[in-house]
């Protein structure tokens, strides 16, 4: 994969960065989405495909991007197709600072060092190119205004980034509300891009952590292995002080 363009993690990250503060929106599930991101970009790249709600490696051939081939990888150790919650969900925090300093080798951006209530130190980033950020929000824009079904790349980008919640940061307040709700509906015109959304706002709202209820055990009676076993065991207590008799 060359660096004539531009991965999606990159282009989600560069879509949450604010030009004003140097800082970027939604910054704790800002992770989960660059995962996802990262999940719909090698699909792209005909690396891995969906296999109902799991993450299938189809190809694990190295696409030529450090960190999408580290993901391959990770990925393709785990043997078996894995569920895109889960992966999601996975110990994978802190992807944020990891594309942030890769698009800072890359020169898309540039760090600036500053200072928090003028004692603790701080790293804000700009975009180097502004014309890129720009024409990143543009292909959004025109999707949500225009209401033509979006390439599938410019559609799983709006909808991670309303999986992470870019939606009132890119149209704030009650005037963005339409646009707002028309990001949200560009889910559906990529189905790899769907999965992981949904895979993004579940890991959020808790859903990859839940335990499954198992059904409790019963025996030939019909009552459970807990109250069988507690019969058995009185039953042998009144056998034994039968026997002291």
């Amino acid at each position: 994969m060359g660096r004539s363009r531009r991965t999606l993690p990159e282009e989600l990250l560069l879509l949450a960065l604010d030009p004003a503060t140097g800082t970027t929106a939604q910054p704790q599930s800002l992770d989960l989405g660059l995962a996802g991101a990262q999940l719909v970009e090698l699909a792209l790249a005909g690396r891995i495909a969906p296999d109902g709600d799991r993450i299938a490696v189809v190809l694990p051939r190295p696409t030529g991007d450090p960190t999408l081939d580290t993901a391959l990888e990770l990925l393709r150790r785990r043997g078996s197709p894995v569920r895109a919650v889960h992966w999601i969900g996975g110990p994978r925090l802190g992807l944020r600072q990891t594309y942030l300093a890769h698009l800072e080798r890359c020169g898309m951006v540039h760090a600036v060092p500053g200072q928090v209530c003028g004692v603790l130190p701080t790293t804000r980033y700009q975009a180097s190119d502004d014309v890129a950020s720009r024409e990143i929000r543009h292909r959004v824009d025109t999707a949500i205004r225009t209401g033509v079904p979006p390439d599938p790349r410019t559609a799983a980008l709006a909808a991670l980034a309303h999986a992470v919640g870019l939606g009132k940061h890119l149209y704030p307040g009650n005037e963005g509300r339409s646009s707002r709700s028309r990001l949200r509906d560009l889910i559906r015109y990529d189905p790899m891009g769907g999965l992981v959304a949904h895979a993004v706002m579940d890991v959020q709202n808790g859903v990859a952590a839940a335990p499954r209820r198992q059904p409790a055990a019963r025996g030939s009676t019909g009552r459970t292995a807990s109250q069988q076993a507690g019969s058995e065991q009185g039953a042998r207590r009144g056998m034994a002080r039968a026997g002291a008799r």
